[in-house]
């Protein structure tokens, strides 16, 4: 008896072409590269909508996330590579910016008080730190309990159980997950204290970039945003681009957007001599 086993689609290039000669970033949408120096890019990915993965990176990459679709989330998570004791600390960040939403100028800071990436592209203006992950009890009283072994690439995973996945590729455990920075994703607070999701917030060609101002390792989940009201478990793929771009200079605008992150990235640069 045959079994069908819906699955993601991947969009593979022809077969009748080599891999290697259809770049992932040669296939997002054209408005979604600019200002990216495609002369310089280390590699490129489409990461599944509910997918999840993890790099180990150098100070001076930058990172360009793409959206494949409405509503689109990438959850990520950073680690310091030299000791991963050392990782993105939500409040002090969000304390040192008065801020509670992120965009271009915003650095993400470590609990050492370093610049660990900097927001220096970014077509939306609104990124969460707030939303926290979906996690597992929820997406399966959401979505239904969808297991690889009956769905095979269509399963439903959460963005608590992917992050956990790839942060234990870095020796990483449960109690190291840490609160994440929801790409693309706006969540405002009520005068009740109360968090409402802004659907339709991002649309199929939006990005956002990350400059690396430490080594890092970073983590992303694809899986929807806890707060989406959809009824369908339908996460959009998401694009990563990453291309040599150097540290900020002195006239860098997140450097210069704060005082704050003047500060931080003095810190940065000093740790890296």
């Amino acid at each position: 008896m045959s079994v069908h086993h819906p699955e993601h689609t991947l969009d593979n290039p022809p077969a009748a072409a080599p891999v290697d000669a259809v770049a992932h970033w040669q296939r997002l949408p054209a408005d979604s590269m600019v200002g990216v120096n495609t002369d310089h890019v280390l590699w490129s990915e489409r990461v599944p909508g509910g997918g999840h993965w993890s790099w180990r990176l150098k100070r001076g990459t930058a990172l360009r996330f793409v959206a494949l679709g409405a509503d689109a989330n990438a959850s990520v998570v950073l680690y310091a590579a030299h000791s991963t004791l050392e990782r993105y600390n939500m409040p002090d960040t969000l304390k040192a910016q008065h801020t509670a939403h992120y965009r271009r100028g915003h650095v993400l800071m470590s609990d050492m008080g370093r610049s660990m990436a900097s927001f220096t592209a970014d077509s939306l203006g609104w990124h969460d730190p707030l939303g926290a992950l979906l996690d597992t009890a929820t997406m399966q009283r959401r979505f239904g309990e969808h297991r690889f072994e009956a769905h095979r690439n269509g399963m439903h995973r959460s963005g608590k159980d992917g992050l956990l996945i790839e942060i234990g590729k870095h020796g990483l455990g449960r109690r190291d997950l840490i609160a994440p920075v929801n790409l693309f994703s706006k969540v405002t607070v009520d005068e009740e204290g109360r968090f409402h999701f802004a659907a339709g917030h991002s649309q199929a060609g939006d990005f956002v970039e990350l400059r690396l101002d430490m080594d890092v390792v970073v983590a992303i989940s694809t899986a929807p945003h806890p707060l989406n009201p959809n009824e369908r478990y339908a996460p959009p793929q998401v694009g990563v681009v990453a291309w040599h771009s150097g540290p900020a200079p002195a006239d860098d605008f997140c450097r210069t957007f704060r005082g704050e992150n003047a500060r931080a990235h003095h810190n940065s640069d000093v740790f890296a001599l």
